[in-house]
C-alpha cells in the first residue's frame, strides 16, 4: 500500500484514540481510585440559596439529589457526608501524603468547608468578572480537620452567570498519590490540549491562508486554513477561564459564530472536494452563517442557541451525507478517510449535545459518562483537521512531484531542441560555406574569363593574323602570367592569409620596379585580423584589390616615365583606401570628366577594367594629376568576411 494510504489509516486510528480513548484514559484511573478509597459519593443534600453563610444542619430545606444534577438558581449549598480511611491507612496518609478533594470541573467556582474548617475558595462570577472553570480541581483538605468517621463537606457552588443553574460534579476524596494521575490526565485533555490547539491552529490557519492568498485558485487550501483558524478560536473557550463581565456577551457571540463558521466552511470544503459546489448553495450557507449575529443580538444567547444552532445541526448532517456520498462514489482512500473523520466528528457533536443538555435518553444510556462531562467534539474536530491537513499535504507533495517531473521533461525537451537547433545551425553554416565557395568559384571563373581569358584570346587572334611582334607577344604573355600569379596568390591560401598574398605581390613588383629604374615606396596599413577574428578581406575582394594595384603599376611602367612610385593601402573598420602615385609625365585629360578619352587614347582597356573591378568592390576609382605625375585613388567600403568564412551579403 502506498505511503499516503498508510498515513490516512493512521489518521483514522489516531481519531479513535483521541476521541473515545480520552475517557478510557480517565475513567479507569478514577475507578481505581474509587476502589481503593471508597470515598466517591453518588448523592448529596442541597439547599438552593445565595446566602454566603452555610445553612444549619437541621435546616428543613435540605433534600437529597444525585451529584452532577443541575439545580436552578444562582447559588446552592451542598452537604456531602463520608467516612474517612481505615485507621492504618489514615496513619500512613497523615505521615506521608495529604488527602485531597478531586472535582472534575467547578464551572461557577465557590467555597469548600471540611467539618466547618475552610478548605478552599475558588474564584466565582461577580459583577465585574465572569468565570467558567472547565479545568479539574485538586484541592488539599486540612489534615487536622479530617476525621476517621463522620466527615462533612459543605460546598457552595455558584452558577456561571445569572439566570443559569448550579451544578456540583461527581467528586472524589482520597490520597493525593491516587488522584493526582487522574487529575493530570483530565487536565491534559481539557486544558493543555485545547491550549495547544488554540496556538497551533491560529498559526497554521494564518500560514495556510497566506499561501492561499498567493494561489487563489486553490480553494481547498483557503477553506482548510479558514476552518483551522475558526476552530482554534472556538477552542479558546477551554482556555479563557476568566473574562471581564462586559466582554462576556461579545465573546459568546464570537464563540457561536466560530462554531457555526466551522460547520459552514467544512460543508463548503466537502462540496468543493466532491465537485458539487454551486454558487447558490454557497451563498445560502454563508448567508445562514451571517444571520447568527443578528439572531444573537435580537434574542440573546439562550433563545438564539435554540433557534439558530439547530440549523447548524442540519448543515452538519448534510456535511456527513456529502462526505459519505463522495466516498461511495469515488471509493478512494482519501475520500473514505475524510468521510470517516467527518462522521466521527458528527457523532462527537451529538455526544457533546447529550452531555451538555443531560438528555434523558443519553443519561439512561451512559449515566456514568454523562456525570463526568467529558466533551469530545474538540478532539474529534482536531482529528478531522489533522486528516484534512495530511490529505492536503499529500496533494501538495504530489503537485510538487508533478511539477518537478514536468520541469525535468521540459528541460530534456529543451536540451533536445537545443541540440537539434545546433545541428541545424551547423548544417546551415556548412551549406552557407558551400554556397559561398561555389559563388567564389563562379566569380573567379568569371573574372578569369573576362580578364585573363579575354587577354589571351585577343593576343592569340593578333598572333594568328601576324599583327603582333615578338616584343608585344612577350609583353602580353608577361601580363597574363602576372594576372595568373595574382589570382593564385589571392585565392590559393586555405586560411585566406591576405598578408601572405600581398607580401608575395609586393616582393615581385618591388623587384620589377627597381629593375625598370623606379624607386618604390610602400605604405601598407592593414590589420592582421578583422575584429571578429576573420581575415581582413574576402579572397575575391583581395583579388580585385591586387588587380587594380597591378594595373596601376603596369601603367606607370609603360606610360609614366617616372623615377619613383608610392603605393598606399589603408584598411580600417569601414573603409578601404588605395593610392598609387608616381612622379612621371602624367596622363593628359586625367580626371573623371575625361576618363573616356584618356582610356581610348592612352591606356586601351586598362582603366575600364580598373573601374569594373572597383565597382565589384562596391567603390569608385579616380585619376588625378599631381604635377608632376598621376595619382590613382580607390575608395571602397570594407567588406570583411565573418570568422566562419561565410561572406555576409
Amino acid at each position: 500500500m502506498k505511503r499516503g494510504r498508510w498515513a490516512c489509516f493512521d489518521g483514522l486510528k489516531l481519531a479513535c484514540w483521541l476521541t473515545f480513548g480520552v475517557a478510557g484514559s480517565l475513567l479507569p484511573g478514577l475507578a481505581q481510585a474509587q476502589a481503593q478509597t471508597q470515598v466517591a459519593p453518588m448523592q448529596a443534600q442541597v439547599i438552593v440559596t445565595d446566602s454566603a453563610e452555610p445553612p444549619a444542619a437541621d435546616d428543613p430545606r435540605w433534600h437529597a439529589v444525585p451529584l452532577a444534577q443541575d439545580e436552578p438558581g444562582p447559588s446552592a449549598w451542598y452537604r456531602v457526608r463520608f467516612d474517612g480511611p481505615a485507621p492504618a491507612a489514615a496513619a500512613v496518609s497523615a505521615e506521608r501524603e495529604p488527602t485531597v478533594l478531586y472535582l472534575p470541573y467547578f464551572y461557577g467556582g465557590g467555597r469548600v468547608l471540611l467539618n466547618g474548617s475552610p478548605a478552599a475558595d475558588v474564584p466565582r462570577t461577580t459583577a465585574t468578572r465572569r468565570v467558567r472553570w472547565e479545568r479539574p480541581m485538586l484541592l488539599p483538605l486540612p489534615a487536622g480537620a479530617l476525621r476517621e468517621q463522620g466527615n462533612e463537606l459543605l460546598i457552595q457552588a455558584h452558577a456561571e452567570y445569572k439566570g443559569q443553574s448550579t451544578v456540583l460534579p461527581r467528586l472524589v476524596v482520597g490520597p493525593q498519590s491516587l488522584l493526582l494521575p487522574v487529575f493530570e490526565r483530565r487536565l491534559f485533555f481539557v486544558r493543555t490540549l485545547p491550549l495547544l490547539t488554540w496556538v497551533a491552529g491560529s498559526v497554521v490557519g494564518l500560514l495556510v491562508l497566506l499561501i492561499w492568498l498567493q494561489r487563489r485558485q486553490e480553494v481547498l487550501y483557503g477553506l482548510f486554513g479558514l476552518a483551522v483558524l475558526l476552530w482554534a478560536q472556538r477552542t479558546s473557550t477551554f482556555v479563557l477561564e476568566t473574562l471581564p463581565a462586559g466582554a462576556w456577551d461579545g465573546w459568546r457571540i464570537v464563540y457561536h459564530l466560530c462554531t457555526g463558521g466551522f460547520v459552514v466552511v467544512m460543508a463548503l470544503y466537502m462540496l468543493n472536494r466532491a465537485g458539487w459546489a454551486r454558487r447558490s448553495l454557497t451563498r445560502g450557507l454563508i448567508g445562514y452563517w451571517a444571520l447568527g449575529p443578528v439572531v444573537f443580538l435580537a434574542l440573546g444567547e439562550s433563545a438564539a442557541a435554540g433557534v439558530w444552532t439547530p440549523g447548524l445541526a442540519v448543515i452538519g448532517l448534510g456535511l456527513v451525507a456529502v462526505a459519505l456520498a463522495a466516498a461511495w462514489r469515488q471509493r478512494s482512500v482519501e475520500t473514505v478517510a475524510i468521510a470517516g473523520a467527518v462522521a466521527l466528528g458528527f457523532a462527537a457533536g451529538l455526544h457533546d449535545q447529550g452531555v451538555a443538555t443531560r438528555s434523558p435518553w443519553f443519561m439512561r444510556l451512559l449515566p456514568e459518562w454523562g456525570d463526568h462531562h467529558l466533551f469530545l467534539l474538540h478532539h474529534a474536530a482536531n482529528v478531522l483537521l489533522l486528516v484534512m491537513g495530511v490529505l492536503l499535504s499529500l496533494r501538495f507533495v504530489r503537485s510538487l512531484n508533478a511539477v518537478e517531473a514536468a520541469n525535468r521533461t521540459l528541460e530534456a525537451r529543451v536540451q533536445q531542441r537545443e541540440r537539434e537547433i545546433t545541428l541545424s545551425l551547423q548544417r546551415i553554416a556548412a551549406l552557407q560555406r558551400e554556397q559561398a565557395a561555389t559563388d567564389e568559384r563562379q566569380r573567379i571563373m568569371r573574372d578569369l574569363h573576362d580578364g585573363l581569358g579575354s587577354q589571351l584570346f585577343t593576343s592569340l587572334s593578333r598572333a594568328e593574323r601576324g599583327a603582333m611582334q615578338s616584343a608585344d607577344m612577350a609583353d602580353s604573355l608577361r601580363s597574363a602570367i602576372d594576372q595568373m600569379r595574382v589570382a593564385i596568390e589571392a585565392l590559393s591560401s586555405e586560411e585566406q592569409d591576405f598578408h601572405a598574398a600581398f607580401g608575395n605581390f609586393r616582393f615581385r613588383w618591388d623587384a620589377r620596379l627597381r629593375e625598370a629604374g623606379l624607386l618604390p615606396r610602400w605604405d601598407i596599413q592593414i590589420p592582421d585580423n578583422a575584429p571578429d577574428g576573420g581575415p581582413p578581406l574576402a579572397p575575391h575582394d583581395a583579388l580585385q584589390l591586387l588587380h587594380i594595384i597591378q594595373e596601376a603599376l603596369t601603367n606607370v611602367l609603360k606610360h609614366a616615365r617616372a623615377t619613383a612610385v608610392t603605393v598606399r593601402v589603408v584598411l580600417d573598420d569601414t573603409t578601404l583606401a588605395v593610392d598609387v602615385e608616381d612622379d612621371g609625365a602624367g596622363l593628359p585629360g586625367a580626371g573623371p570628366a575625361n576618363d573616356a578619352k584618356t582610356v581610348a587614347g592612352n591606356a586601351g582597356r586598362g582603366r575600364a577594367n580598373m573601374r569594373n573591378r572597383a565597382q565589384r568592390l562596391g567603390g569608385q576609382i579616380e585619376w588625378h594629376a599631381t604635377r608632376p605625375g598621376t595619382c590613382v585613388s580607390l575608395q571602397a567600403p570594407c567588406r570583411r568576411p565573418p570568422a566562419n568564412g561565410v561572406m555576409a551579403r
